[in-house]
């Protein structure tokens, strides 16, 4: 795997478009990041691992999950982010298939959020109604 099979299969996903964000290319749907790789000459945010790194935004369960199941691969990342969830995946040993399993939760977690963020048809009807218009009272001219 490497980061060009990691852009592929990334913006394979319905709906994702590649951006950048602070010296990163970053995958995203629905404006929101599922996914990550460092630009291609900053080696140390790739952590100087040999074949480069992708990140994939999970929860913490789904990355603990993932961690043990393949350990040789995927790792949090350092710190408070990866404490949220956010794991490195060591292209250079990582399978296709998993690394597209990976992604796809990811993109998942991302449009799931997106769905339970949208109010539902009754409070959108509501919020678009038109407002009635208040009568105003016609005041007697004063003498």
């Amino acid at each position: 795997m490497t980061e060009a099979d990691f852009r592929k299969l990334a913006l394979s996903l319905e709906g994702a478009i590649e951006s950048s964000h602070l010296g990163h290319t970053d995958f995203r749907i629905n404006s929101k990041i599922f996914a990550t790789l460092p630009f291609e000459d900053d080696e140390d945010a790739k952590g100087n691992v040999p074949g480069g790194v992708g990140v994939v935004k999970l929860t913490p369960d789904q990355q603990d999950a993932f961690v043990a199941e393949f350990p040789a691969f995927c790792e949090p990342v350092p710190g408070g982010w990866g404490r949220q969830g956010y794991t490195r995946v060591l292209l250079a040993r990582a399978p296709t298939k998993v690394v597209r399993r990976l992604l796809e939760t990811a993109s998942r977690n991302i449009a799931r959020k997106a769905a339970a963020n949208q109010p539902s048809s009754a409070v959108r009807k509501a919020k678009t109604r038109p407002k009635p218009k208040r009568k105003i009272p016609r005041q007697k001219p004063r003498d």
